[in-house]
């Protein structure tokens, strides 16, 4: 059986805000539907991703900001943290951790879950796969993460 993950709903407290944020971005709308006053659905889709983020006016209960630990997966870290910067985006300088690969997250923020992980400027050395993170977040705070990898585990 396959289970794709298709969409993300992202929770936002001003739609026409988080709209234009995801448009200046980069992500492809693929819909913004209104239903009646209490409904509106905005759909995205990042740059060759197969998953969608939707948000809108009563889409979600979740709280506005709440959606943290979004990972981006991107080829290049420096290329893609350049054009995220260069569309007007604020994104954090590039990072590697001394040892583990795993992160917590925390208001848009990425956090180390192991006592004593150190996160160390700059690309991963080796620029190993899974290595090298830079984030960003949007207005309200949800909290998204570029990944290198320019490798896949076996079985992805």
């Amino acid at each position: 059986m396959d289970l794709k993950l298709e969409v993300f709903v992202l929770p936002v407290s001003d739609v026409d805000r988080a709209k234009a944020f995801y448009e200046k971005a980069g992500f492809r709308l693929d819909l913004d539907k209104t239903a009646n006053e209490d409904w509106r659905g905005v759909q995205f889709t990042p740059p060759g991703s197969e998953c969608s983020i939707i948000f809108g006016k009563g889409v979600t209960s979740a709280a506005p900001g709440s959606g943290q630990g979004i990972y981006l997966v991107v080829s290049d870290i420096e290329q893609a943290r350049a054009e995220l910067v260069e569309r007007g985006i604020e994104v954090s300088e590039i990072f590697h951790d001394a040892d583990f690969f795993y992160h917590g997250h925390e208001g848009g923020e990425v956090i180390h879950g192991l006592e004593g992980q150190q996160r160390l400027a700059g690309p991963q050395p080796e620029r190993a796969s899974y290595g090298s993170f830079a984030t960003f977040s949007d207005p309200d705070g949800n909290g998204w993460v570029l990944q290198e990898i320019t490798e896949r585990f076996p079985g992805r």
